[in-house]
């Protein structure tokens, strides 16, 4: 099974502000549907309670501290590893990471692609996307978005495929 993640960073590499994305890309938005359609899609509480509904045609698996958390239409598990499990134990074929920062910090040592979207803007944000090491992997995909009525700013995507070799340097927010 391919563990990816998918992810929308600003400038400093910020995904969040007060509990919400600060910025509307309709294309990003687009993207994100395309690719999550018909797979398991891995999410942290806080963000998926921030989506503020279900999305449909997905399997959507909630990470949770809480014992007694339940969502109807939703999987809630108590870790990543129990998340992973589900959708490898129900034939997925590539199961989505979708946040939050702490989801992201988790997954990242297993993720065998990164879906990245860089919005080029500062967003000041107080929930950002860590650091990781660059020479594991290599960018597959780039295409330019510029803004225009149904996206606030100019972005660019990104697909990231881990390589297997590896050492210590680390990508940092403004590399990529």
């Amino acid at each position: 099974m391919i563990i990816s993640l998918i992810v929308a960073i600003d400038e400093e590499g910020g995904i969040g502000r007060e509990g919400n994305l600060p910025w509307h890309l309709s294309d990003d938005l687009k993207r994100f549907k395309r690719l999550t359609m018909g797979h398991h899609l891995v999410l942290g509480r806080k963000t998926f309670e921030s989506m503020g509904r279900l999305l449909l045609g997905r399997t959507i698996i909630v990470i949770t501290r809480d014992p007694h958390y339940s969502y109807k239409g939703c999987l809630v598990v108590h870790s990543l590893e129990s998340a992973l499990s589900i959708a490898r134990g129900e034939g997925e074929r590539e199961v989505f990471v979708g946040g939050g920062g702490k989801v992201f910090s988790q997954a990242l040592p297993l993720v065998d692609r990164i879906y990245l979207t860089k919005v080029h803007t500062h967003a000041a944000c107080d929930v950002f996307f860590p650091d990781f090491p660059l020479d594991e992997w290599s960018e597959v995909e780039r295409d330019f978005h510029p803004a225009d009525r149904g996206n606030d700013y100019p972005s660019t995507y990104t697909l990231l495929v881990r390589n297997s070799r590896g050492n210590s340097s680390m990508l940092q927010q403004d590399e990529f």
